[in-house]
């Protein structure tokens, strides 16, 4: 028995959709307020039996801020996939998140020592890695460094990630991933969809910042060649950084925008304009109680040249990536289909 947390985001509704075509027994946890249909739809956009798909999950609700409710969800249980995890760059909400985010993976580890649950793969980010020294790219021994300047995100995830170790050293055997921005479709109010959306409806600024982005439906082959019979012994205990490339924001913003059939955006934003967005964003969020747009986290690396090196699970096990390109089509088609395009 397979047991999926998150399975309504943008990486576990993937990894259970290859989960349940793949003839796995899964369980997955939801919450009781948790959109399923959001689900549905994501696998009639690769299915076209994906009713029949979708009715071989077994969903279970719960809540990993409750420890007394996962134990018995984990009885049966060989292997966890934690993808669950709250994604905020507001700085109002930077302590709910990390509260949540490392209690609730350290609930779920706990309950899985207590019910004898042998593995888990746990999603965490480049997020929860450190700053590589100008001219070098981050890769999985670049270590976090305690800082102000880091985002409550960046906090969240490693000491989720801590909590996967210490698992290891009480007995679990464990193999973290840490992907970069991960491209993929999904719900298009949030993540990395809701760039494409943004584009979609104009998006005239640029910045002249560099990142790496992935596709998750590589993130999710990634994931299942790691806890194949085949492979864990060999992956077992150790991280693997998800990039299939780096790009700077502009050409990426442009490439969706061409896949979108949009304009490009055409202005570049300073650091100066990014202050004064984020400020008024921030006090127009105060005036109508409402999440701000952008924040002082979203656009703190948005000028930064920063570069991932993904080649760590290239090199041991022959994994490929998608290129880039292929993920922007792919998503901004199925913005387009879903819009009735």
């Amino acid at each position: 028995m397979v047991f999926v947390t998150g399975g309504t985001g943008l990486v576990g509704s993937h990894l259970l959709l290859e989960l349940v075509k793949g003839g796995k027994q899964v369980r997955a946890l939801r919450r009781p307020s948790s959109n399923l249909e959001q689900v549905r739809k994501l696998f009639s956009w690769y299915e076209n039996g994906a009713d029949e798909l979708f009715r071989r999950i077994e969903w279970v609700e719960g809540d990993i801020l409750d420890l007394c409710s996962l134990e018995p969800l984990l009885r049966g249980v060989d292997l966890i996939y934690h993808c669950a995890a709250v994604v905020s760059f507001d700085g109002g909400q930077r302590k709910m998140m990390i509260h949540n985010n490392v209690e609730g993976t350290a609930n779920l580890v706990n309950a899985a020592l207590v019910s004898g649950v042998r593995r888990i793969c746990h999603v965490s980010s480049v997020a929860a890695l450190g700053r590589a020294l100008p001219g070098f790219s981050v890769d999985e021994n670049t270590n976090w460094v305690p800082a102000r300047k880091n985002s409550g995100y960046s906090e969240s995830k490693f000491f989720s990630e801590t909590e996967i170790w210490r698992g290891a050293e009480e007995g679990l055997e464990v193999v973290v991933v840490n992907p970069s921005i991960i491209l993929g479709p999904g719900n298009w109010e949030s993540g990395s969809a809701r760039l494409f959306r943004q584009v979609q409806k104009g998006l005239m600024f640029y910045t002249r910042g560099t990142t790496g982005f992935v596709d998750v439906r590589d993130v999710v082959a990634a994931m299942l060649l790691l806890t194949d019979d085949r492979n864990f012994e060999k992956a077992k205990r150790q991280r693997f950084l998800l990039n299939a490339e780096n790009l700077s924001y502009r050409d990426f913003f442009s490439s969706v925008a061409d896949a979108l059939g949009k304009k490009r955006p055409s202005v570049y934003a300073s650091n100066p304009m990014l202050g004064v967005a984020w400020r008024a964003a921030r006090v127009w969020s105060l005036m109508t109680g409402r999440a701000p747009q952008i924040t002082r986290e979203t656009v703190s690396g948005a000028n930064v040249l920063t570069s991932y090196n993904g080649e760590k699970i290239n090199r041991l096990f022959g994994f490929t990536y998608r290129p880039v390109a292929e993920s922007i089509a792919h998503t901004a088609s199925c913005l387009l289909c879903d819009n009735g395009r």
